[in-house]
């Protein structure tokens, strides 16, 4: 077999021969930080193209709907956007230009033919992380060892999406072994932040945030079993949603730590639109897929749980804002919650502080502990996959790892007895059941006649990072052990003026302290703030649709 390094150099040719030449640009030297003006200066795109890019989901399938754009036009404009974006931040994996146009020319001959849309995401050209596979495209995942295993056939989602008219036109990288919140591997190296091309844009979806930042996809499908679609999405300003385990198909897409099923791995969206979310999911489900995968909730789209029966119609909602938790967040952070209290209030409804409970022993029996249901078996996982080519593991995602601390987050060399495995699981089980009473106890102070409708914290203690320092998730993982779904909405930015340090005396621990010491206004200057709102399990209607309410109040008191 040839050296490593060599199969990347393969790898990466063919690569560069799928992007046309015509749609190569000269981009910005590496001083310039914030490029997302650049896709509309560079001279590439058509005014059209322009306004095609910058039309939000709903928008788009009117017009798609209505014939007044083709598949092909909006594809087209998509397609390069996304290549600019690529030679931006160094989003893209796969790239199939003549796969995807030739689909969105059926679409545009059945339309002619009919008069017909083909289903809800018509002439849509959507983006996913490459872990979900396409029939006859590799799938690397980041992983040197995957080059050259084509798939056979689709991930059951690309089906379900096909059959619902979309057009999958890019795949976007990740992290080697998809267990991290950044975005580096040694195929396709280090996908950068387009706001501020010094910071991270989070991972393990960190391609699809940057891409649909820059406006490269109008939606992207990103993983997240720790946070990996709200991190992304919360540094790069993006709305987005993590659901519960199950409601979307899984079944045929790569992932690591297969066989480990109690904290489990799920598909969402990523957009710049809070109405994509809704147009996402109920496209997917509306499609049935449990008659696909049978891992897939057998729950169909309810509206009435959309339009909040249980939440008294939507009005007078008790939204429960927790402040902080195991890490006390950053200035920025704290200001956004600040200001989404108050539009909130603005707005009629009733904010309560929400009382963070076990989050530390939840991150453990995760993540952050040896003895954690992640690190079982990953470190044997890890090197399995990457025996083959020999490749190394990369164990941290600094730009200069001569003096990189462990993240808290990767695994140990040693992993735990199945016995060691059931009891964390049996106490995560039993945390959950805790847990559900403490929701349940909030009626007695809401004023509603009901618990809090929805939990209201930071997706991430700080913005995007500088590169190798986002080491703390439990903002965001806790969410996934206790199976919650979660939303993240923006809020505002970060501001050297209002966000200035504030000394601090007191701290939970010295990680808390590492975390306080990191912040610097200049160094997170313009970076995006998302905030995230958490419901109940297979709450997914419900989470949207306070999303929205949350994403109004926001909007009318600017």
């Amino acid at each position: 077999m040839p050296h490593w390094t060599q199969l990347v150099a393969e790898k990466k040719q063919r690569q560069l021969k799928s992007i046309p030449q015509e749609w190569l640009v000269s981009p910005p030297p590496d001083s310039t930080l914030d490029v997302t003006g650049f896709p509309e200066t560079c001279g590439l795109l058509t005014a059209r193209e322009i306004e095609i890019t910058n039309t939000s989901v709903n928008i788009l399938l009117e017009k798609l709907a209505c014939g007044e754009w083709t598949a092909v036009d909006v594809t087209t404009a998509f397609y390069k956007r996304a290549i600019i974006a690529h030679q931006l931040v160094n989003c893209l994996t796969e790239i199939f230009v003549d796969h995807a146009l030739a689909r969105a020319a059926e679409l545009d001959d059945h339309f002619k033919r009919t008069g017909k849309v083909v289903g809800p995401l018509h002439g849509l050209p959507i983006s996913l992380k490459d872990q979900i596979c396409i029939k006859g495209l590799e799938t690397t995942m980041g992983y040197i060892s995957w080059i050259g295993r084509y798939a056979e056939k689709n991930a059951v989602l690309v089906d379900v999406l096909v059959e619902c008219g979309a057009v999958p036109f890019v795949r976007t990288n990740l992290p080697q072994t998809v267990m991290w919140p950044e975005s580096f591997n040694n195929i396709f190296g280090r996908t950068t932040n387009p706001y501020n091309r010094s910071l991270t844009p989070g991972g393990s979806s960190g391609g699809e945030g940057a891409l649909v930042a820059l406006k490269g996809s109008p939606l992207g499908v990103g993983s997240d079993i720790g946070g990996s679609i709200r991190i992304p999405s919360a540094f790069c300003g993006l709305y987005s949603l993590r659901p519960s385990y199950g409601r979307m198909p899984y079944c045929g897409a790569l992932n690591s730590l297969e066989g480990q099923d109690s904290v489990l791995s799920v598909f969402g969206p990523m957009t710049n639109s809070a109405s994509g979310l809704k147009t996402f999911m109920k496209a997917v489900i509306d499609a049935k897929p449990w008659l696909k995968d049978p891992l897939a909730v057998r729950k169909k789209w309810q509206e009435d749980e959309y339009n909040l029966v249980d939440h008294g119609s939507g009005r007078d909602l008790c939204f429960a804002i927790m402040w902080d938790g195991v890490v006390v967040p950053h200035p920025p952070i704290r200001r956004s919650l600040e200001v989404t209290k108050v539009a909130l209030e603005k707005a009629g409804h009733k904010v309560v502080d929400w009382k963070p409970m076990k989050h530390r022993l939840l991150a453990d029996t995760t993540v952050r502990d040896y003895r954690n249901i992640w690190n079982a078996a990953s470190a044997e996982d890890y090197m399995i996959t990457t025996s083959v080519t020999g490749e190394p593991i990369i164990a941290t995602m600094e730009l200069d790892d001569s003096n990189a601390t462990a993240a808290p987050f990767r695994p140990k060399k040693i992993g735990i007895t199945a016995y060691q495995l059931w009891q964390v699981q049996k106490l995560r089980r039993d945390i959950r059941k805790e847990y559900l009473d403490h929701w349940e106890a909030t009626v007695s102070e809401t004023g509603t006649g009901r618990p809090v409708d929805a939990i209201i914290c930071p997706a991430s203690s700080y913005a995007a990072t500088p590169h190798g320092k986002n080491r703390y998730t439990n903002y965001t993982t806790v969410w996934n052990a206790l199976d919650y779904p979660a939303a993240t909405f923006p809020v505002t930015t970060v501001d050297p003026t209002l966000d200035a340090k504030k000394p601090r005396h007191v701290f939970y621990d010295d990680f808390d302290r590492d975390i306080y010491d990191m912040y610097d206004s200049e160094i997170f200057k313009n970076a995006p703030i998302c905030l995230q709102l958490v419901g109940r399990t297979l709450e997914e209607e419900a989470v949207i649709k306070m999303t929205e309410i949350v994403d109004g109040a926001l909007a009318a008191a600017r």
